[in-house]
C-alpha cells in the first residue's frame, strides 16, 4: 500500500500556472538598430507601433516534458512511501524475578522426581522451576541466586530458553555455603530499578534461615514495599531441621506479607509443583500488544525521474540549437 508522508505537498501542483497567469513575462532590451523612417513604414503597412514584448514560442514537446517535470518533483516532496503489512508484537507488562538458594542444605536428598527416584532439593527445584518457565513464554523473567554471595545469573529477557539452560547449571555451593536472604532482596531492587513496568514480582526459593546478609531480611523486604515489589517466598525442605540449616518460616512469612505477598512450604515435590500452579494463577502473563507498520520511502524514484527528464530536455535542446545554427557547407548556395 502506498501513502504520502506529506500530503499537503500536492497543494503546490498548480503553483506553475498561478504564477504563469499571475506574473509578466520575462523582459530583455536587446541591442535594436534605430530606423528613421519607421513612421513612415507604419503609415504605408497601416499598422500602429505600440510596446510589447515577444515571446520565445516552446514545442508541445517541451511543455509535456517541463509539467512531468514538475509533477514528479511534487510527488517527491510529498514524500510516497510503502507500507509494509502490520508487525504485531506482545511487550510484557510485568517483571518477574527469581530469586533460588544455593546454600550447602539444598542438597539434601529428601524429595522425588518426577519418576519417583531421590534426589536433592536443588534438582527438584530446577525441574518444577522449568516447567513453571515453560507456561511464561512472553514474560520478562530474571534470575538471581544467593548463597554466602549474591549474584545476578540473568537479567530480565524474553528469551526464556536460555534461561532455562542458565537455570540447570546451577549447582549447590556455587554461591557458597551460607543463606543470604536479606541480600538477596536487595540486589533484586538493584535489578528492578532498570524496570519501566508497574508490576514487579519476586520469587524467593529457599530451605534455610539468613546467616550472611548485611541488612536484615524484614528491614529489606520494607525497603522493596517501598519500591513497589511484591515478594513471594517458598520454603522447602524440612522445618524440624536445627542449626545454621533451621527453616525460618517466621522470617519467610513476615518477608511475604510485609510486601502484599504470600508465604508457601512444600515438603516434597508435589506440594511444590501445586505452589508453582498457584503462583502461576496468581501473577497471570498480561501483555500490551503493539503494532505498527514498517514505512519505505520512494521518493527517490520521482526525484529520479524528474532529473532523467531534466537532463533529457537539456539534451535535446542543445541539440536543437547546434542543429538549427550550424552554418550550411562550403560551396552550398
Amino acid at each position: 500500500m502506498i501513502s504520502l508522508g506529506l500530503p499537503w505537498a500536492l497543494l503546490l501542483l498548480p503553483l506553475p500556472v498561478a504564477v504563469y497567469l499571475g506574473l509578466p513575462a520575462y523582459r530583455q532590451s536587446p541591442a535594436a538598430v534605430r530606423v528613421p523612417d519607421l513612421q513612415r513604414l507604419a503609415d504605408l503597412s497601416g499598422q500602429t507601433p505600440s510596446a510589447g514584448a515577444m515571446v520565445s514560442p516552446r514545442s508541445r514537446w517541451q511543455w509535456i516534458i517541463l509539467c512531468a517535470v514538475w509533477v514528479a518533483l511534487v510527488l517527491a516532496l510529498a514524500r510516497p512511501q510503502w507500507l509494509e503489512p502490520p508487525v504485531v508484537r506482545e511487550q510484557s507488562m510485568r517483571d518477574l524475578l527469581l530469586a533460588v538458594d544455593l546454600s550447602s542444605s539444598m542438597e539434601a536428598e529428601d524429595f522425588a522426581d518426577s519418576q519417583g527416584r531421590v534426589v536433592d532439593r536443588l534438582t527438584a527445584v530446577k525441574q518444577v522451576l522449568d516447567d513453571f518457565l515453560s507456561r511464561r513464554q512472553g514474560d520478562r523473567i530474571g534470575l538471581i541466586v544467593f548463597g554466602s554471595a549474591v549474584f545476578a545469573q540473568a537479567p530480565f529477557t524474553e528469551d526464556l530458553d536460555v534461561l532455562r539452560s542458565l537455570l540447570d547449571e546451577l549447582q549447590v555451593r556455587m554461591a557458597g555455603p551460607k543463606t543470604a536472604l536479606g541480600d538477596a532482596i536487595g540486589l533484586a531492587m538493584t535489578l528492578f530499578e532498570g524496570s519501566e513496568v508497574d508490576q514487579k514480582v519476586l520469587i524467593i526459593l529457599t530451605d534455610g534461615n539468613d546467616t550472611g546478609s548485611l541488612v536484615p531480611p524484614a528491614r529489606a523486604a520494607e525497603i522493596a514495599r517501598d519500591n513497589g515489589i511484591v515478594i513471594h517466598t517458598v520454603a522447602v525442605g524440612d522445618p524440624a531441621t536445627a542449626g545454621e540449616e533451621q527453616l525460618d518460616t517466621g522470617s519467610l512469612t513476615a518477608v511475604a506479607e510485609v510486601t502484599g505477598g504470600r508465604f508457601f512450604f512444600a515438603a516434597d515435590r508435589d506440594q511444590l509443583e501445586q505452589i508453582y500452579s498457584e503462583l502461576d494463577a496468581l501473577n497471570p502473563r498480561q501483555v500490551e500488544t503493539l503494532s505498527f507498520r514498517p514505512q519505505r520511502d520512494l521518493f527517490q524514484w520521482p526525484l529520479g525521474l524528474a532529473m532523467g527528464l531534466s537532463f533529457l530536455f537539456a539534451a535535446v535542446t542543445v541539440l536543437r540549437t547546434v542543429f538549427t545554427h550550424r552554418p550550411p557547407p562550403a560551396g552550398a548556395n
